[in-house]
């Protein structure tokens, strides 16, 4: 049964996700904490931070590690491929209808509806990890490490991985010290 609930929450979350990697983060959040309770908050937005810090794309290291930390290496595969699945079964059913009404004002006018979603999504889920950070920690480290983070990533240009890196350097020295 665990195998059946896998796929289906990967999959689910690869067919409802529009618009690139990061606009599935919040619907396997959805899948993983909220429904089947696989995670909770804090250990969702670790999980991303280490996943984000590794090339490649985000839903299959989601799926990959879930996956495996909930039924090991047949929970992995299950969840890889139910990753992938949607993704696959849509180009090759819907790859000439595309190309055929790409210019199609109802094609344009669907992307230009479900951005402003996927938005919203993303305000949402920063929201919960910023309070999950603060009651992990307290509000000063978590206001401090957010500014860090914004100069190094807006003004001094640094890659997203390396800014991750520091992130978690200074996650460690904090917990280390206190």
């Amino acid at each position: 049964m665990i195998y059946i609930q896998i796929f289906w929450a990967f999959f689910i979350s690869g067919i409802l996700s529009y618009g690139g990697g990061p606009s599935v983060i919040p619907l396997i959040k959805e899948q993983v904490v909220d429904r089947y309770h696989w995670m909770n908050n804090h250990d969702f937005s670790e999980m991303i931070a280490a996943a984000n810090a590794l090339p490649g794309p985000i839903a299959t290291k989601m799926a990959g590690y879930i996956g495996y930390d909930v039924a090991g290496w047949q929970g992995a595969t299950v969840a890889l491929f139910a990753a992938i699945a949607p993704t696959l079964l849509m180009m090759i059913a819907l790859l000439g209808i595309l190309m055929k009404y790409k210019n199609s004002v109802y094609v344009k006018n669907l992307t230009a509806y479900i951005r402003p979603i996927i938005g919203v999504l993303f305000v949402l889920i920063t929201v919960e990890f910023v309070m999950d950070a603060i009651k992990a920690s307290n509000i000063l480290f978590t206001v401090m490490l957010m500014v860090i983070s914004f100069v190094l990533l807006q003004k001094m240009k640094w890659h997203p991985a390396i800014v991750i890196g520091v992130a978690m350097g200074l996650g460690a020295l904090r917990i280390y010290f206190i």
